[in-house]
């Protein structure tokens, strides 16, 4: 297992359940879900996000005061800089869990994630040495089967995340769902 990620630069709780349609909203827009994203590094401010994020400081700010609505940030520390009070934004939560079990996730926020995952896609650098994987796979499983697949995909998905960040490399995504299909039974052979 690789080395555990150190904790960001403030105090966050370890998991929050997001079960709020604002919540859910406010994580579906790609830019908010970048600023999340950058935010478990280190606080920052509007201008660093927006420095990172090549956008204006009025529509990083617009986005901080959604996700802080929401209660995905908050305000973790300020500094005086002359006569201004920079705030610095971190996440409210290490983890942001989405889908507990037996919550419904609403199909327009799972597309989201998806949407993300196309949206941050880059081809990878040949010299890297890194290969993409991606599949899609069906079984026709009990569900005490599906959610031990979900459990041992949420185990990775901690171990992922909780790997050190090493200053200067790239990022990489981890996308993982095992979900219910509507997929129909063929019928049995004729006699």
């Amino acid at each position: 297992m690789g080395e555990k990620r150190k904790k960001p630069d403030y105090d966050l709780e370890d998991i929050l359940e997001v079960t709020d349609p604002a919540q859910f909203k406010a994580v579906g827009d790609p830019t908010r879900s970048r600023i999340i994203s950058l935010l478990s590094e280190k606080a920052a401010t509007t201008s660093q996000l927006a420095e990172a994020l090549g956008q204006s400081k009025g529509s990083v700010g617009h986005h901080l005061k959604v996700l802080e609505s929401a209660g995905l940030i908050r305000v973790v520390r300020t500094r005086q800089v002359r006569a201004i009070t920079e705030k610095y934004y971190g996440r409210t939560a290490r983890l942001f869990e989405f889908g507990a079990p037996g919550r419904e996730i609403p199909k327009e926020e799972i597309a989201g994630f998806f949407r993300q995952a196309i949206e941050e896609h880059l081809e990878p650098e040949p010299e890297s040495g890194f290969s993409e994987f991606l599949g899609i796979g069906h079984a026709r499983i009990p569900a005490s089967k599906a959610q031990e697949f979900r459990q041992r995909i949420e185990g990775l998905m901690e171990e992922f995340r909780d790997l050190e960040s090493v200053p200067g490399e790239r990022v990489y995504g981890f996308l993982g769902a095992v979900y219910l299909t509507d997929l129909p039974e063929l019928p049995g052979e004729e006699n």
